[in-house]
Order: structure tokens, then C-alpha cells, then sequence
């Protein structure tokens, strides 16, 4: 979608103005496309060449990763200000996104060329300070998942993952399907089901038709 340079100047001023300095605002907003995605879009996937990262004005977005059976693996959420750094290393070394970018909720974004990275990680001190906060923290996410992976049994993976999505959808009711959690933590959806009726007898949950309310995190 096009929108004018004071459109987009407008907007990183207004979601990244503590972030960047105007000068880089203006670069950004120069080189930017201004771009919105539905639900269950894909923003970057798998395989693909990278010519252009998102940074985040509004929305959810779910940054994923196959395994050797091509099953999906959750490994973190970007939301309001964030970008994905990690992908910055595929950017930077010319290769093929290890990861997939998928909409949970509809998303505003302004997408920027991968060949700005280099030049502004340069010229910007903000830029470096932002992105190596940005790959810091992603980096501790993916180690998160990965210490669950290992170390949690499946019942406490999946009412982590519930807190966790109660908190960046900022909702205790969490309309998702057993299938949806399913897919993100890379099992069956009948052994989901099962977690959750224990969840629920144990008083954690509740879950409803429609949705599956979260009584503590």
C-alpha cells in the first residue's frame, strides 16, 4: 500500500521517536514501504530471498521455524516497535530466511530494504544500539524455547505459552483453537485437549467454546 513520505515520517515519529534520531526517521521513512497484512498472512517465509525487513507500528506477528519433518516450531512473538533482527544475519551474509513471518493479528509494518542495513548500522548509533537490543533479545527467546524444548514437560510448556500469549494480546480470554496451540509448540492436537482439561480441573483455565480464559499467570 502506498502512502506518502509524511505519512510515514508521521508514523516512525510516532512509534520510534525515543528509538531513532529524526535524521534516521527521515532515512527510514525515504526508503520505506508502508505495508498491512490480515491474519495469517505470511510477511517473510521460508526459503525465500530477503529484500525487505518490517518494523512494527501495530499488529502481531509470530516468527517461526521448521524442523527436520517440516513440522513448525514457535520461537517468538514481534509486536509494536520491534523488528527481526535474527533475520538481519541472513541479510547481511546474502542468504535464503531460515524463518517465517506470520500475522497473528492484523499487522501495520513499514518494510525497509535488507541493503540499508549495512550503511545505517554505520551511520546511525541508534540503529546499532537498536538492533543489537533487538538481536539480544531474540537471541534469549530462542534460548527460552529451547530450555522448555529440553528441560519443561509438555503440561508447563503449554500453560507458559498460554501466559505468554496473555500478555502480548494483553487478554485473559485468548480466543485460539487446541489446534493452533497444537502447531505452535510442535505436537497432536488430542494430546493438547488432554493438557488442557487437566489444566482446567486444576483450576488454571477455563475453557469455553469459543475461547479458553486464563484464571492465573
Amino acid at each position: 500500500m502506498k502512502k506518502n513520505l509524511t505519512f510515514l515520517k508521521e508514523q516512525l515519529h510516532l512509534h520510534f521517536k525515543d528509538v531513532f534520531e529524526k535524521k534516521l526517521i527521515n532515512e527510514i521513512a525515504k526508503n520505506g514501504t508502508y505495508a498491512t497484512y490480515e491474519k495469517n498472512d505470511i510477511l517473510i517465509d521460508i526459503g525465500l530471498e530477503m529484500t525487505h525487513i518490517p518494523l512494527i507500528i501495530n499488529g502481531l506477528v509470530k516468527i517461526s521455524r521448521e524442523d527436520t519433518h517440516e513440522k513448525e516450531i514457535l520461537l517468538y512473538f514481534l509486536e509494536e516497535g520491534d523488528t527481526c533482527a535474527i533475520s538481519f544475519v541472513n541479510c547481511i551474509h546474502l542468504s535464503k530466511s531460515m524463518f517465517r513471518a506470520t500475522a497473528e493479528e492484523p499487522v501495520e509494518c513499514i518494510m525497509f530494504p535488507v541493503n540499508k542495513i549495512e550503511e545505517w548500522m554505520i551511520n546511525y548509533k541508534t540503529w546499532r544500539v537498536f538492533i543489537i537490543d533487538s538481536y539480544h533479545t531474540r537471541l534469549e527467546e530462542m534460548l527460552s524455547v529451547i530450555k522448555d524444548l529440553a528441560f519443561f514437560k509438555l503440561e508447563n510448556r503449554i500453560y507458559k505459552y498460554l501466559s505468554n500469549q496473555v500478555k502480548i494480546k494483553h487478554t485473559d480470554d485468548l480466543i485460539i483453537t487446541h489446534q493452533e496451540i497444537a502447531n505452535d509448540l510442535n505436537t497432536s492436537r488430542v494430546v493438547i485437549s488432554r493438557i488442557l482439561k487437566n489444566l482446567e480441573q486444576e483450576g488454571k483455565i477455563k475453557l469455553n467454546r469459543r475461547n479458553i480464559h486464563v484464571s492465573k499467570y
